[in-house]
């Protein structure tokens, strides 16, 4: 992610307009998340606000695991297979089961699966053009949706619940 210019909406080489321009959003997006989880413990991140919250950590899991999904299904065409379900299932899903099996990782393990998936993102969308961005399909509730709306939602998701990361961190009071 280049800094100088994570406040710039603008063409990224090797990407074409609209796609860098989604890119850069994304990026932004990433970047506050980043921000927003610096320096904290495993037992920060594991910590639960009560029963039915989520977990620093497995909102971060979370972050990967939708773009994982997306990737899948807006590039691959496909639904996940039994064993991408079993390795992203509680990330995507999150409550109990979430609770359950994501925790006692170290921020570095959350980061560096965040940028896997994104790396994987990124040599998708050299692959396509701004056309792939209009390309429609069914969607949530069978409403038609183009690609450009779904990625939107990737990174819309992920500041929707950095949200909840920065509420959680300062009720750690740190």
């Amino acid at each position: 992610m280049n800094m100088d210019n994570i406040y710039l909406i603008t063409d990224i080489p090797g990407y074409s307009p609209q796609i860098s321009r989604l890119i850069s959003m994304m990026n932004y997006a990433r970047f506050t998340t980043l921000e927003a989880v610096k320096d904290l413990s495993k037992d920060q991140l594991d910590f639960l606000l009560d029963a039915e919250s989520n977990s620093i950590g497995a909102l971060l899991l979370h972050f990967a695991a939708v773009e994982y999904a997306y990737q899948v299904e807006t590039f691959e065409n496909r639904e996940l297979n039994e064993e991408e379900i079993r390795v992203w299932g509680p990330a995507l899903d999150l409550g109990k089961e979430g609770q359950e099996k994501i925790k006692g990782n170290d921020l570095l393990f959350y980061l560096t699966k965040m940028e896997q998936v994104r790396n994987r993102t990124l040599d998708f969308l050299k692959s396509v053009n701004d056309d792939w961005l209009y390309m429609e399909e069914q969607f949530w509730y069978n409403k038609q949706a183009n690609h450009y709306f779904m990625w939107f939602h990737v990174f819309e998701d992920e500041i929707n619940h950095r949200g909840q990361i920065r509420m959680i961190r300062k009720r750690l009071n740190v």
